[in-house]
């Protein structure tokens, strides 16, 4: 069977490829390793994470906020197995859907391990070890990552885990220690410490959330302390042992030669993912990797040889899941003769915790470094009276923009909803607005919003109307 277009992982990236491809008039297939498709986002990643992400954070308003609100409840209590459920049925509803996409649009979906035979015949090794091999004009790697899981901190699935694993586990420990202080460290470390797990974080650098607007990174530390998590910043992980019913972590301190054990429940590793290329049959192509494994692409997204294209987390960039999918569409329309573009520096990253954190553009450390001169204006989400009326009165929206041109060049926020909030920044940028016109805009009252106008009324000219 041939094919104009295989794509090789079905994760958001490459099922929405393949979506696009079909819709343009392709005849499209993809091959997926696993029973289901979707990919990690789907699987073990975002999906499961905010399914969790969710219950936990009900359970910690019960607990915590609700009587202020004149809710009294009696006899609470944690059925982390029924959690756990909910969350599977949340994954076997957006996978399903998924699975019904790809009958809707005719494209056919191959289960088993794809790898290249040449550039143009790609193979399917079924799990019942059966073969089956298709030709391809083109191909999209679209296979993900994976957890990185260095030797030294003896990952074994059991009590020293990544967080494939932390998505199921259906009884409240006790302990937990986090390595990584970045994205996936956190939203996990704040689900099992809303539930009554202690927390402790173990990070090497000397603040949390590296690359993220430093003023989000110190409230969001300060939040989370206020949930009883405890970080250990500048701190190196030496070793980590399992056991059948533990696990124990010997870290130093970088600033001295202070050396600490903990044993804890279980130890989650949470210091970054690798691009996953593993047995791709790369060697029997012209496709070349970069020293840190990431596959290398021009700027039309296509490897070294012609017709083999890659997305997503297997090459450079952020790995987020909105960047696979605008990837994605980006070269099933480029095959199709069109000109799309993707614009890097308005991919927003969010963090889910509560509250959250969303941001879009620049730092104000990368305009300083790019010698770019920029004004701020910063607004306290505890001024709102949306805010106020709901209790979520923590965090704020910084707004920066060029000095001379008033153009929105970053815009940063740590507050509740910030990660649907953020998308009025990502639109106004792409369309280069100022703050002035961010200002201008009417934002309806009362809403969590008009933080984002108050914060460019006080990049404009300083001029705030409620604080």
């Amino acid at each position: 069977m041939k094919y104009d277009l295989i794509i090789i992982g079905s994760g958001p990236g490459g099922y929405v490829a393949a979506i696009r491809a079909a819709q343009l008039g392709m005849k499209t297939a993809i091959i997926e390793k696993y029973n289901t498709l979707g990919g990690t986002c789907l699987n073990v990643g975002c999906i499961p994470s905010k399914a969790l992400l969710d219950s936990s954070e009900h359970f910690h308003q019960l607990n915590h906020t609700f009587e202020e609100h004149g809710i009294k409840a009696q006899k609470v209590s944690l059925d982390m197995e029924q959690m756990v459920n909910r969350k599977g049925k949340v994954v076997d509803q957006v996978c399903g859907g998924v699975a019904f996409l790809m009958k809707k649009n005719k494209v056919d979906v191959h289960h088993g391990h794809g790898s290249f035979v040449d550039a143009r015949h790609i193979k399917v090794t079924a799990a019942d070890g059966s073969e089956s091999i298709f030709e391809t004009t083109n191909t999209i790697i679209a296979t993900g990552s994976k957890p990185v899981t260095p030797a030294s901190m003896g990952y074994d699935k059991n009590r020293v885990i990544t967080s494939t694993e932390a998505l199921n586990i259906s009884s409240l420990p006790k302990h937990m220690v986090i390595i990584g202080a970045g994205v996936i460290g956190l939203e996990l470390g704040s689900v099992f410490a809303r539930l009554g797990t202690q927390v402790e974080v173990v990070e090497y650098m000397d603040k949390i959330l590296p690359g993220m607007d430093k003023d989000c990174g110190r409230e969001l530390t300060r939040s989370l302390k206020k949930l009883g998590m405890t970080f250990h910043l500048s701190h190196e992980v030496l070793a980590v042992k399992g056991s059948k019913t533990k696990a124990k972590v010997e870290m130093k301190s970088r600033k001295g030669d202070e050396q600490k054990t903990i044993d804890t429940d279980y130890c989650l590793i949470a210091i970054g993912r690798r691009p996953y290329t593993d047995k791709l049959g790369l060697e029997n192509t012209g496709v070349k990797l970069d020293d840190r494994g990431r596959v290398i692409v021009n700027d039309h997204l296509m490897t070294d040889e012609p017709g083999i294209y890659a997305i997503g987390d297997v090459i450079k960039g952020a790995m987020l899941a909105h960047k696979a999918e605008e990837e994605g569409i980006f070269v099933a329309e480029t095959l199709a003769g069109q000109k799309p573009h993707v614009d890097y520096n308005l991919i927003p990253g969010v963090v889910y915790t509560w509250p959250e954190v969303a941001a879009v553009g620049k730092t104000e450390e990368m305009l300083q470094e790019a010698g770019i001169e920029y004004k701020v204006g910063k607004f306290p989400m505890r001024a709102l009276g949306r805010a106020q009326a709901s209790g979520d009165t923590e965090g704020f929206v910084k707004v920066l923009a060029d000095k001379t041109t008033d153009e929105i060049l970053g815009v940063h926020m740590f507050a509740a909803r910030a990660a649907d909030m953020i998308m009025e920044a990502v639109s106004l940028m792409e369309f280069r607005a100022s703050a002035e016109d961010m200002a201008r805009i009417s934002h309806p009252h009362p809403t969590y919003t008009e933080a984002i106008k108050e914060a460019a009324l006080a990049a404009t000219d300083n001029r705030p109307l409620h604080s």
